[in-house]
């Protein structure tokens, strides 16, 4: 992996753990990621006449994917109810690479050396060690967490693939983003209307730069998808755990020390191991 590639997928989860407190931080955690992905989907809307657009191959990724990542959202917000964000995030997005590697290089034909297995079982190994410790655990916010990995795991390896039959990077992020983003919207208005009305009336404005990050966040992540193998694209952007953790703690005012601490070591460890694969 180039260092550029490095630099640019650490950025990349910056912005990831930022929609994630957005959206955490709000008083309805459903809406507040309804927002969040209709603002996306409005960006991508303005964006897409000048993208150049992906191919008609791609077609069938862009809808899988649409449909997973559309639940995904619903359960990130539903994990977000019961649980602290610097519990299960860790685990929703710790677990998660390990399924990509696997299925990466028993059935997408990708190879992994050694020392990029052992970077990915060392940011798995932390980040699962972050999120399991601590006394008060929400055992419903575990369940959803680790349900929410499947998914996670599920549209990494569907838009790793879409994207590099799309000839496009930037279209087909727009087209992921506008169609997801277009799905949740269209359900919230015919299920809840006036109250998500009143929500996106109100928090626009958190709506717009959460937007902006997880459409930054992802289509950072695809474009990397071309330039390194998928496994190791999904460990690397898991560093998002550490800014996750660091947000937690000084934006919602939850506690992160003890295990969690050397845990956030431990993925810095995995993604020095990454970059030197």
């Amino acid at each position: 992996m180039t260092l550029s590639v490095f630099f640019i997928l650490l950025f990349a989860a910056l912005l990831h753990a930022s929609w994630n407190a957005i959206v955490k931080a709000g008083s309805d955690k459903l809406y507040s990621a309804i927002a969040v992905s209709g603002s996306a989907a409005l960006i991508a809307l303005v964006l897409l006449p000048f993208s150049p657009q992906p191919t008609l191959a791609s077609a069938p990724y862009l809808i899988a994917s649409c449909a997973l990542q559309v639940i995904y959202t619903v359960l990130v917000a539903k994990t977000y109810q019961v649980a602290d964000m610097s519990q299960t995030y860790p685990l929703m997005r710790g677990t998660a690479p390990l399924l990509v590697a696997i299925i990466s290089v028993l059935w997408l034909g990708d190879s992994l050396s050694s020392v990029a297995w052992g970077g990915i079982a060392v940011i798995c190994l932390s980040i699962l060690g972050m999120a399991f410790n601590g006394r008060s655990q929400s055992r419903k916010g575990i369940w959803l967490a680790l349900l929410n990995s499947c998914f996670i795991a599920g549209y990494t390896l569907v838009d790793g693939t879409g994207v590099r039959l799309a000839g496009s990077a930037l279209g087909y992020t727009l087209w992921t983003f506008f169609m997801n983003g277009f799905c949740l919207l269209l359900w919230a208005m015919l299920a809840r209307r006036q109250e998500v009305m009143r929500y996106l009336a109100a928090n626009w404005k958190k709506g717009l730069p959460g937007g902006i990050g997880t459409m930054g966040s992802y289509g950072l992540a695809l474009w990397a998808m071309t330039q390194a193998p998928l496994a190791v694209v999904a460990a690397l952007r898991e560093t998002s755990i550490l800014f996750g953790a660091l947000l937690a703690f000084l934006l919602l005012n939850e506690k992160v020390a003890g295990l969690r601490i050397i845990a956030a070591c431990g993925i810095a460890v995995g993604a020095i191991l990454l970059r030197l694969s």
